[in-house]
């Protein structure tokens, strides 16, 4: 089963958690939350970012990352740092993927990613800057999947010219 799974790490901006579970529910990748939320889901600028589209969303919830690995063994985790030796483009993802993201505020714990170092991963940007959008990233790194697969399972619009 080919399935991406979009992992948020203490996420902090209701907004941004909106948005990245509409893009969960436009592509069919499955939205995790690991607590603790900087929102309640109940959030109106949560929901208002995620529009009507909550009916279409595989979300599922953890109390810590403890948690969220011992209901994911073996999974394969990719995160998503600035501080990643390589680019995200540079990855041949498989049919299970977990693309994990930390807090907008401070990122993924450094000893995650340093014990992680071969699967940590990065959108490249202009230098002295501190980083992308999260639900912006999360996108970037949706689609990279999505394309490496042939966007395979997405339905196509009418085409210009036709």
């Amino acid at each position: 089963m080919k399935k991406i799974n979009i992992v948020l790490v203490e996420p902090e901006i209701p907004q941004n958690t909106g948005n990245i579970s509409r893009t969960c529910a436009a592509t069919g990748a499955s939205l995790h939350l690991i607590e603790p939320l900087g929102f309640e889901i109940s959030d109106s600028k949560l929901k208002r970012a995620g529009l009507d589209y909550w009916q279409y969303l595989d979300i599922h919830y953890y109390k810590d990352l403890d948690d969220f690995y011992s209901k994911n063994a073996g999974g394969n985790f990719y995160y998503f740092s600035t501080k990643a030796p390589r680019a995200y483009t540079e990855v041949e993802y498989p049919d299970e993927c977990f693309l994990i993201f930390g807090k907008e505020t401070k990122g993924l714990p450094e000893e995650l990613l340093e014990k992680n170092l071969d699967r940590c991963v990065r959108i490249p940007m202009l230098e002295n800057l501190r980083s992308l959008n999260l639900s912006n990233s999360a996108a970037i790194a949706v689609y990279e999947v999505l394309r490496q697969r042939g966007f395979e399972g997405l339905t196509e619009f009418g085409k210009y010219g036709e």
